[in-house]
């Protein structure tokens, strides 16, 4: 069972790998990516487990109103917001502004993925 959700987890992250600078994308967005038995929620516990790790933009996963649910897993919880506005995205009370000019769906377009 433990390898199994190993490689779930690397599914999530090499999904998380390819959201490009200044975007972001949902914890729905993922699941629905990898698809069948996926949910939001797991892909919210496997961010959960990566937040301080350089390789994995953690930071560019919200929920799907894009609020910044994640961020109390980082250190500080204030570096999401940091790093997001570093690439450009403005975030006002825990928010993406304008939510829909950075999200980042390959479901929409495929060419994305």
């Amino acid at each position: 069972m433990e390898n199994e959700i190993s490689e779930n987890y690397k599914m999530i992250y090499d999904i998380v790998k390819q959201i490009p600078t200044g975007k972001v994308t949902t914890y729905g967005i993922i699941a629905k990516i990898i698809g069948a038995g996926f949910s939001a929620r797991v892909v919210g516990y496997a961010m959960n487990r990566v937040h301080h790790l350089d390789d994995i933009p953690a930071h560019r996963v919200v929920n799907r109103n894009g609020l910044l649910t994640g961020k109390h897993h980082f250190s500080p919880p204030e570096l999401m917001i940091q790093l997001l506005e570093n690439e450009g995205v403005k975030i006002k009370n825990e928010q993406v502004v304008n939510f829909k000019d950075h999200l980042w769906n390959p479901l929409i377009d495929e060419n994305n993925l």
